[in-house]
């Protein structure tokens, strides 16, 4: 069966950067009232704001700030660009690679 279940927003306050529409979480529930959400450990998610790489940036080297679909604000390599997709580590909030 389904049920659906209200959540205070306490409870989802610091992972609410993490969560994507249909995202699956884990969710603790105690006296019928969820207690903690569990965001997946990382998710996919598009870049929408970051300065542009400049020439001879290459994969071994600085980081730059990003803002990624969810308002989340990361730490992402200087070749990195607007539009890519990413995977991002939702414990840590770090970059972990390019989705391909």
């Amino acid at each position: 069966s389904y049920e659906q279940i209200g959540i205070a927003k306490s409870v989802l306050d610091e992972i609410l950067i993490w969560l994507k529409e249909e995202s699956i979480c884990e969710v603790t529930i105690w006296n019928e009232q969820a207690i903690a959400v569990e965001p997946p450990n990382n998710i996919d998610v598009k870049v929408t704001e970051t300065d542009p790489g400049l020439r001879g940036d290459t994969a071994q080297g600085g980081v730059k700030p990003a803002i990624v679909e969810t308002g989340a604000s990361i730490r992402v390599p200087l070749f990195i660009e607007e539009g890519e997709i990413i995977k991002v580590d939702t414990r840590t909030g770090e970059y972990l690679s390019r989705v391909k």
